[in-house]
């Protein structure tokens, strides 16, 4: 499969990169320097030929950082206007397959899996949403776009080795890289990735890829 990975030096994608190649895929891994992914004519090039992409780029604003104002401005760009543009460039190509991860803790405490109501979600998270219902145009137009809600991520690439006591949900990196593979041959919708301990269930991106998280807790 020929794959456009944005993204492709962050912790996600140093992850999932050696994994996809493992497997024969054809990557193509513009740097930001290389791609700017809000505009249209470079994207529309880069997804020329493209059977997938896997939008994996983020700007997760330092933690000191994180509550200032327009912190989270430039990660909220990459999630929704973005994701946007890939897949209006993607509808009118022949690119089959779109992957973004988003993020599970949007949901109220207690058990839940994606048919749980989502409500009081904090601003910085909204932008994930919004690249879901970008996705949802994706399949909505006959192809699949596939949105992973990942737990917060730990292990190696991440910013901590271990799970943070501020979340209830997480995802070692490795299973994080595992799922963007499992996510190349699922069907298109919205699914919960996250460790087993975790009130968040993981069991409709199970049932539909075979899936199941092995480094975590």
């Amino acid at each position: 499969m020929r794959i456009l990975v944005t993204g492709a030096s962050g912790v996600l994608g140093r992850v999932t990169v050696p994994l996809l190649r493992d497997r024969g895929h054809q990557l193509a891994m513009p740097s930001p320097s290389e791609l700017d992914l809000f505009d249209e004519e470079q994207v529309r090039q880069a997804v020329r030929h493209i059977d997938a992409v896997l939008h994996l780029a983020t700007h997760i604003p330092a933690a000191d950082r994180r509550s200032l104002p327009g912190a989270w401005d430039a990660n909220d760009r990459l999630r929704d206007e973005a994701t946007r543009l890939l897949v209006d460039v993607a509808l009118s190509a022949d690119t089959a397959l779109i992957v973004v991860p988003t993020v599970a803790f949007v949901y109220p405490p207690g058990p839940a899996d994606e048919s749980t109501p989502l409500v009081d979600v904090p601003d910085r998270l909204r932008s994930a949403l919004e690249a879901e219902n970008h996705l949802r145009r994706f399949n909505d137009a006959g192809r699949r776009g596939v949105a992973l809600r990942l737990g917060l991520l730990y292990g190696p690439e991440a910013a901590s080795p271990t799970p943070s006591d501020r979340y209830d949900v997480h995802l070692h990196t490795k299973d994080a890289g595992s799922a963007l593979v499992a996510a190349l041959s699922c069907p298109g919708g919205v699914y919960d990735v996250c460790d087993d301990t975790d009130p968040v269930s993981h069991d409709r991106f199970t049932e539909a890829t075979g899936w199941r998280p092995r480094q975590g807790r």
